[in-house]
């Protein structure tokens, strides 16, 4: 098997935080020894509740905050050092598809200008050869020569998203981040601009992290799936394999309250609470004060992530237990 283009190997990123105006500062842990790779033209789906820490994830594999332990490797180099010249450099590999495109966009900038940017940044090509770089952008996002001319408020929302993937492609990266690019959008915007990113990896052969909280896009466009709770990965493996016969209670939940043709709303897992604060995790598996199948040992010992199968992994003591829901079983089986 070849190597993966990109690994994580167990990184960490903390932030100091103070509760309340004069609270005590405590660690916010993110990001708690998260490992995965993603292999050269497969997309990876990172899912998870707000605040599991995938954005954070994204920002650390981009390169743009440093672990505080741990490492990522990209064509199996380390990840230079933020601000460096070879840092500068691996961005134009490497770029970033943001959530809100209206925000991600210079409201005084044309469309064109903010597309032929990286061209500029990186000194890719002269003056003519970027104009005709940003006319083929525009046109293999789905929009027109004019359309380039005008001003992000001048667009729709599905439009300035089409904008921003542009903007993104212009250096020809080999590795976009994609962080919740259509959770913005109608869900009619969302499909288009969902097919378009599967069109274009097909066509130029990207290699994606998409991270999304919705497990219907997901399902559409990854390969594999990691399933992030509270900083920390808790199942990872083929999507199809994933979405069929869920291991962990918590992906369990997610799955269940995904719409799908055929079921039932009595087949719904509601889960109970909110999640732990990061800065005060509660001892042992950080799921257990949510879940009905928690028992001594999930309170005292956090489970690590292993390998069940061929490219499965879960992080539940329940598998060790031998007592993993029935409804996970029947659908393995």
């Amino acid at each position: 098997m070849t190597a993966p283009l990109v690994k994580v190997d167990a990184i960490v990123r903390s932030y100091r935080m103070r509760t309340g105006m004069f609270g005590r500062v405590a660690d916010l842990r993110a990001v708690d020894g998260v490992s995965f790779d993603i292999r050269r033209g497969e997309t990876l789906g990172l899912v998870g509740e707000s605040g599991s820490g995938k954005s954070t994830t994204g920002r650390m594999v981009l390169g743009l905050e440093a672990p505080d332990s741990g490492s990522v490797a990209f064509e199996q180099a380390a990840m230079p050092a933020i601000g460096s010249a070879p840092w500068r450099s691996q961005r134009a590999r490497m770029q970033m598809i943001f959530q809100d495109p209206l925000g991600a966009l210079d409201r005084r900038w044309t469309i064109a200008r903010q597309v032929r940017e990286p061209l500029d940044i990186h000194a890719i090509g002269d003056d003519a050869s970027r104009a005709v770089r940003v006319d083929e952008l525009l046109h293999s996002v789905g929009l027109a020569h004019d359309q380039g001319l005008r001003y992000p408020h001048e667009l729709s929302g599905g439009q300035r998203q089409r904008a921003v993937i542009a903007r993104a492609l212009a250096t020809r990266p080999d590795f976009l981040v994609c962080d919740e690019p259509v959770s913005a959008l109608d869900v009619s915007i969302q499909a288009q601009v969902i097919n378009l990113l599967i069109d274009l990896q097909a066509e130029l052969g990207l290699t994606m992290l998409f991270i999304s909280h919705d497990l219907r896009v997901v399902r559409q466009i990854s390969r594999r799936v990691a399933v992030m709770y509270l900083g920390r990965i808790v199942e990872l493996g083929d999507a199809d394999h994933l979405f069929a016969a869920p291991q962990h209670p918590y992906t369990r939940a997610l799955v269940s309250a995904s719409p799908a043709p055929g079921r039932r709303n009595a087949e719904r897992i509601v889960l109970t609470g909110d999640p732990p604060n990061p800065a005060a995790r509660p001892a042992g598996c950080a799921f257990h004060p949510r879940c009905s199948h928690a028992f001594a040992r999930c309170r005292m010992e956090s489970p690590k992530l292993v390998e069940i199968a061929p490219d499965r992994s879960v992080a539940c003591h329940l598998l060790d237990a031998g007592t993993v829901p029935a409804a996970a079983s029947e659908a393995a089986a």
